[in-house]
């Protein structure tokens, strides 16, 4: 049996609410990641794309907890680790680029110093030697004076800039996976699509394995191997992209595809998805996302679907395939 780099398997992570009543916001959500496999996880703000990639540097935020499930990594079992134990890995062996630069840099630290701390922490180099390291990985990630940029202060930098330098300091331990939370976030298009090419183009290189979570099933089109379509914390599709895009199953699969502008055809209006994710207090019954659906049948307000393993490895949650 094929060992996984990545494998979570029926995770459930909670959070106690003001009036100690328990949310979950992820509901038995699985999947796999190979050796230089790219998975991107799809779904409107509040689906628990986020908390899942948290859950897998054990970084979830009290009130919130892992309450059930598995995570393994290269064959360690994350979730019986110590924290001192996850600490060699985190930023090691598993990075993270986290949403909003400007809130994860130190706004009164220099760019160098803040990525030294890390290569110092996992003894990549002496701090003697960092500051070559450091150039280099900026000069790595497009950024044309690295010098000048690595002694910057956070609010000296353009969002672009900032988000070259949240690349660099992930990349610079050399890990074996990438998680990228909404990596082109408030930034405009033009510079998201170099962001993208970028994060591409060093997975190769560095032959690295990445998680790409974002809203929009666009920016996964040409970097995923497969993609997780989220909702209300539950997967409601898991399919290899090429699977997805020629075959979408699922309806909020077909709607957020429907989302996407074309470049040859003209609308007056985009489409939009009627309605609202569901708060962790209002998760509706039966299936989550059927108040929202064009396609419900009466059944779909009070039976909750099973994840249903169709033809090629996909799999869909939804009454129209049980």
């Amino acid at each position: 049996m094929t060992q996984h780099l990545l494998s979570c398997s029926d995770l459930h992570i909670s959070f106690t609410l003001p009036d100690d009543r328990i949310a979950e916001a992820v509901r038995g959500v699985s999947f796999s990641l190979d050796e230089t496999e790219t998975l991107g996880i799809v779904g409107e703000s509040g689906c628990g794309k986020t908390v899942t990639a948290l859950a897998v540097m054990r970084l979830v935020p009290p009130p919130g907890m892992i309450s059930a499930g598995s995570i393994f990594f290269d064959g360690s079992d994350l979730l019986s680790l110590s924290e001192q134990q996850m600490r060699t890995i985190r930023g090691r062996r598993i990075s993270m680029i986290f949403q909003d630069p400007m809130t994860s840099l130190n706004p009164v630290y220099t760019c160098r110093s803040q990525i030294k701390e890390a290569i110092v922490h996992h003894d990549i180099a002496r701090p003697s030697e960092a500051d070559t390291i450091i150039e280099s990985i900026l000069a790595e990630v497009g950024i044309p004076d690295p010098k000048r940029t690595a002694d910057s202060y956070p609010h000296q930098l353009s969002g672009g800039m900032r988000q070259r330098v949240m690349i660099a300091m992930a990349l610079s331990c050399n890990p074996r996976l990438l998680i990228a939370d909404e990596p082109t976030t408030a930034l405009d298009v033009t510079v998201q699509a170099r962001i993208l090419d970028l994060l591409h183009g060093l997975q190769s290189k560095k032959n690295m394995s990445m998680i790409l979570i974002t809203h929009n099933l666009g920016i996964v089109g040409d970097i995923a191997d497969a993609v997780i379509v989220m909702y209300a914390g539950e997967v409601m599709e898991y399919a290899t992209l090429r699977e997805l895009f020629d075959r979408p199953m699922h309806p909020y699969t077909v709607n957020l595809l429907e989302t996407i502008p074309a470049l040859d055809a003209r609308k007056e209006r985009l489409t939009v998805i009627p309605g609202e994710v569901p708060t962790l207090r209002n998760i509706p019954p039966g299936c989550p996302f059927h108040p929202r659906c064009n396609r419900a049948m009466p059944r779909c307000a009070v039976e909750h679907p099973a994840l249903s393993s169709l033809e090629n490895g996909h799999q869909v949650r939804c009454l129209l395939y049980a």
